[in-house]
């Protein structure tokens, strides 16, 4: 992917005519921005340019159009604003959301490759069926944000939707990769943190579930379109058969030739059944990744109640040292204590000086206790309001899905039971 592709895109208005009439589309909390603006990626284009080695590459981008929602609505023909956009700067904008909102299960991006594909399907990420549902993800994912009630209100996402140059910079400005959490520091919070809460306990759980259930449904999916698609092909070997058989025929000619001409028509119709249900497989991998968001979710409660469990057993030992050096009583085993038995009680200058030092660090440490403790309950309070908003969408949306591909399925199945009804009655009149 070259990576200053997106200096050759052009703007499609002025930047000052696009503040002022967009500018009333920064959002207010409480109010989404998809209240105010109209957002659509529009269409994608294929384009030339070279890589971070200097070397020729094709990439796709995305046209972004977006709108105020009160011209829509009073019918004025307002022509949108424009730019285009990488899928890379779709990934710059989520690791954005993710790293400064740690308690939101933020949605999820559309897959980068395809996986999951029966193998009629093409895996290649520049084949055009499959940038064309990528596009719809990637619009999905803008509309998800775009009506979020904390996510919609960032400023960067009105950059993003906005800027055509110079959103990037003030992304990079926030400081956000210096607050990203290591995946190993985050790995040994996990093993180590003794008081988690329960309910995100369960969640992690859940969606470890969740994200096992999803792939596996989808795998038996692309299966169930292999077969398929080779039943609905065999079909056009009837066709073949009976359009070769009408020719030697003189009274079932024509009812032979007219039920060749319905099973060809049936093996054709397995491409548009196909691909209407790759629609449905995509809004079920949506949740399939969503589940990883949701884990990223639970992974930042155990982080911050790790850091809680080890700022309050630190200042618990600085505590423990100074009660020691008050009383002159070594409680605990020390190679301070064996050095003191050995050589003697150190000065009391020398023992003032500590005892003034831990003090301050004591007085630090409750300080970064009480910070982390705020912090741990900020946490836990926003994100769990957040899960059971997500729990909300996430059973509205798959109990649509499945309901519209069992229908799509009874739909395929009455063609088929209509395919046959025809060719009986092509033999009927034979």
């Amino acid at each position: 992917m070259a990576e200053d592709g997106e200096e050759e895109l052009v703007a499609t208005d002025d930047d000052s005519e696009k503040q002022g009439r967009l500018n009333h589309a920064i959002v207010d909390q409480g109010c989404t921005l998809l209240r105010r603006m109209e957002i659509c990626v529009a269409e994608a284009e294929k384009r030339n340019g070279k890589n971070a080695v200097n070397m020729q590459e094709m990439f796709t981008v995305y046209l972004i159009e977006t709108r105020p929602m009160d011209a829509v609505a009073e019918g004025r023909n307002l022509s949108p604003d424009s730019l285009w956009r990488r899928y890379s700067e779709f990934e710059l904008l989520r690791s954005y959301l993710v790293v400064t909102y740690p308690y939101i299960v933020v949605p999820p991006l559309p897959e980068k490759r395809a996986e999951f594909v029966w193998h009629k399907l093409s895996a290649d990420n520049m084949d055009p069926d499959f940038v064309e549902r990528r596009r719809v993800g990637l619009e999905n994912f803008l509309l998800r944000v775009a009506c979020h009630p904390v996510l919609s209100n960032d400023k960067i996402l009105y950059h993003f939707l906005t800027e055509e140059r110079g959103w990037k910079e003030v992304v990079y400005e926030t400081g956000f990769q210096a607050k990203a959490e290591s995946r190993l520091k985050a790995l040994s919070a996990t093993f180590r943190v003794r008081n988690t809460d329960k309910r995100f306990v369960d969640m992690k759980h859940y969606s470890d579930e969740l994200q096992s259930h999803t792939s596996q449904l989808l795998r038996a999916r692309a299966r169930v379109a292999d077969r398929l698609y080779g039943v609905y092909k065999v079909h056009g070997n009837y066709g073949r058969v009976f359009s070769e058989w009408s020719a030697i025929e003189r009274e079932m000619g024509d009812g032979l030739q007219s039920a060749g001409h319905h099973m060809d028509a049936f093996a054709a119709s397995i491409d548009d059944i196909l691909e209407e249900e790759e629609h449905y497989a995509d809004q079920l991998k949506e949740y399939l990744f969503y589940a990883e968001a949701l884990r990223a979710v639970c992974r930042k409660h155990e982080l911050t109640q790790f850091e809680l469990e080890m700022a309050s057993q630190d200042l618990i030992s600085k505590k423990q040292q100074r009660e020691e050096l008050a009383t002159g009583i070594v409680r605990t085993f020390s190679f301070k204590g064996m050095t003191n038995k050995l050589f003697g009680q150190e000065a009391p200058e020398q023992r003032e000086a500590r005892l003034k030092l831990l003090e301050e660090m004591i007085a630090e440490g409750e300080e970064t206790v009480k910070e982390k403790t705020v912090e741990c309950e900020e946490h836990v309070e926003r994100a769990w309001v957040d899960m059971q908003r997500f729990e909300e969408q996430k059973d509205k949306d798959l109990r649509e899905a499945l309901i519209n591909y069992a229908v799509m399925q009874i739909s395929m199945c009455k063609k088929g039971i209509q395919v046959w009804g025809n060719a009986k009655d092509c033999f009927l009149k034979m």
